[in-house]
């Protein structure tokens, strides 16, 4: 039996015009968002304000993890085309500030990373004066792939850790945390000027001293940006809520994090990846 909600994270069902609007266009538009595959409690509020994060490369993902409601197996093949579309919205939308992430493709050989690059280069083309963050799978620690992207040039560079080091055989075990590390220290001490960040979920059974430990792993790769949020079960079939922060919980992780150095943290039980990317950055 799923735990019952606190109050602090019942959040009002979308049913805004700019809801529909948005979720029309990417319909139009053969678009996917990952504020819709994996049901995002923000969707609504985001939508509203005409934001969307936007989901390339299929919305199949060749990995499945416990806490993920994207769905998963063989995916389709590319889409050579979607990075002019992705456009297409950005324009439509009016954005300034543009988050784009994937499924993950480890059925290719760059993971993806040429879309990634060619959305990032196309959007720098057609809107110069707005920003663009990535969040970016582990791309199978292919680094001429990473470089791929960096060359691109986005503004934030973001790849999710996700849960605790000891949790990852049970909740993603096709993910390496020690590869997840290497790719942000790789990302960070390159010669682009992206900024990057990284994510975590807390409430699958993590204790406190594996989040303070992974703090620690973070801010040892020189990682500057970073978000932590309140991990939802999406249906009975995924991992179940261990435990509910309370919101003064969040904000001593979020002390914690500054007094290694981070930059910028963003902590709360409804924060995503991407939850008011554009105010934080």
């Amino acid at each position: 039996m799923p735990q019952r909600k606190p109050d602090w994270l019942k959040v009002p069902l979308p049913n805004s015009r700019e809801f529909a609007e948005v979720r029309g266009l990417l319909n139009v538009l053969d678009l996917h968002s990952v504020c819709q595959e994996a049901r995002c409690p923000n969707m609504g509020e985001c939508f509203r304000y005409g934001t969307a994060t936007f989901l390339i490369l299929g919305n199949t993902c060749t990995r499945n993890c416990r806490y993920c409601n994207v769905g998963h197996g063989p995916p389709g093949p590319v889409d050579e085309a979607e990075p002019e579309r992705l456009v297409e919205a950005v324009k439509a939308l009016r954005l300034r500030y543009i988050v784009i992430t994937s499924v993950t493709r480890d059925d290719l050989p760059d993971g993806g990373a040429e879309i990634f690059a060619r959305s990032i280069e196309l959007l720098r083309k057609e809107i110069p004066d707005g920003r663009v963050e990535v969040l970016i799978p582990d791309l199978q620690g292919n680094w001429g792939a990473l470089g791929r992207i960096l060359e691109a040039g986005p503004h934030v560079l973001n790849h999710n850790v996700e849960v605790v080091p000891g949790l990852f055989a049970d909740l993603r075990p096709q993910g390496n945390y020690a590869l997840s590390l290497e790719l942000l220290r790789r990302a960070g001490s390159g010669t682009g000027r992206a900024v990057t960040k990284s994510g975590f979920m807390i409430g699958l059974g993590e204790t406190r001293g594996e989040i303070l430990s992974l703090l620690d792993d973070l801010a040892a790769v020189s990682c500057s940006s970073l978000t932590i949020g309140q991990y939802l079960q999406p249906t009975t079939g995924h991992w179940p809520v261990a435990a509910f922060y309370r919101p003064e919980e969040f904000e001593e992780f979020r002390q914690e994090a500054l007094n290694r150095g981070f930059r910028t943290v963003v902590s709360g039980p409804l924060v995503r990846s991407s939850y008011h990317a554009a105010e934080y950055a």
